[in-house]
């Protein structure tokens, strides 16, 4: 796999002005970040209403390093030009280091246009509208407490999802859907609950859910008004008239002023996006298909992610690649074991279960 990986980011890519590019920073314990971007050109996009998959795109660039500035990753996208040419887009979540490299490449590139990736976008929204509201506070500590609750229970089948460390507005949909299950059961328990709980538990464990109805009804419209948006784009891209079509997937009437709201702040933000795009060009506006790609490697990392970044990041690019006997072929051709190891020792240093071997050894000694 390793090698698999090595062919797949050091292939020789065709130039061209129609490269779209996708970039983040994938983080691990420890302080090295390894900057990411992945790319296709806008020829090879799946046609509109198909989502992008992984095999269809190129690794373009796979950056261990301790420290990232904005200039760092400016200096590691004009790098990146070497293989494909300047982009004509950029997409990425807008987290500070990224956006502002991005924007220190444009100073150099003004053909390359940053895209804002939606589903991030989304979650600053549901963000700001959440993050110091009362009750969505209280809400949340009541969660957490029913799940200490009742998790080593006979209900622990009905315990609340686990929270999320990180991106917790871009992760709401399982806990709000959680909780509108629960009142359902609470307003009509059935015969399949009511065989493991008596509905006198149901009421004292989760009956403080029937106080927060109004607050999980609405904030359950905005969430699925989020979903909408967020599958459009993933499904049809950024275009001129994209914001008009987003419109008309969105329902016509709304429960809640403040839903009519977050869908208009969502249609605005499609808008501006799609401006940046020509006449008749569509480009992506997703980083789905990169944060996915992160996701299948630390699952392939298991244990090993216990450790920072080993030489098993060169893997990476095998996620992406296609799984042909031809293809497998012409990448072990094109990539040797000692072109694997040259790489590691390039790019990577100790690593953590190293450092720690090393610091442990001597330190003790039996009596």
């Amino acid at each position: 796999m390793m090698r698999l990986g090595h062919a797949k980011l050091t292939v020789p890519l065709p130039h061209a002005d129609n490269w779209v590019w996708w970039v983040d920073h994938s983080v691990q314990i420890g302080q090295e970040k390894c900057l990411v971007i992945l790319g296709i050109r806008l020829a090879d996009l799946p046609p509109r209403g198909t989502c992008l998959k992984h095999e269809d795109m190129e690794l373009i660039a796979l950056i261990p390093r301790i420290s990232w500035t904005r200039k760092d990753v400016a200096d590691a996208l004009e790098a990146a030009t070497a293989r494909t040419g300047v982009p004509r887009a950029i997409i990425d979540d807008h987290g500070v280091d990224i956006a502002g490299g991005v924007s220190l490449f444009q100073t150099r590139h003004a053909q390359a246009v940053e895209i804002y990736d939606i589903k991030h976008k989304a979650a600053c929204l549901l963000k700001r509208r959440l993050e110091k509201d009362p009750r969505w506070q209280a809400f949340h500590t009541e969660v957490s407490r029913t799940r200490c609750a009742v998790q080593q229970t006979e209900m622990a089948f009905l315990v609340p999802p686990g929270p999320k460390p990180k991106a917790r507005f871009m992760n709401l949909k399982k806990l709000l859907r959680w909780a509108e299950r629960i009142l359902a059961i609470l307003a009509a328990p059935k015969e399949n609950v009511l065989r493991y709980v008596t509905a006198e538990r149901l009421r004292d464990k989760f009956g403080w859910l029937e106080g927060y109805r109004d607050e999980v009804q609405q904030w359950a419209a905005w969430q699925r008004v989020v979903d909408v948006s967020v599958t459009f784009v993933n499904r049809e891209g950024i275009y001129r008239k994209a914001a008009d079509d987003l419109r008309r997937e969105l329902p016509a009437q709304y429960g809640h002023e403040t839903t009519r709201r977050l869908a208009d702040e969502l249609v605005a933000f499609v808008a501006a996006e799609s401006a940046k795009a020509r006449p008749d060009e569509r480009l992506p506006g997703s980083t789905e298909v990169l944060e996915s790609s992160f996701g299948r490697f630390k699952a392939l990392e298991k244990n090993q992610a216990k450790g920072g970044f080993t030489s098993l990041v060169l893997a990476f690019g095998a996620l992406l690649a296609k799984t042909t006997t031809a293809a497998i072929r012409a990448a072990l051709e094109a990539s040797r074991t000692r072109d694997v190891i040259q790489w590691c020792r390039d790019h990577l240093g100790p690593t953590l279960f190293s450092k720690r071997k090393l610091a442990f050894f001597g330190a003790t000694k039996p009596e």
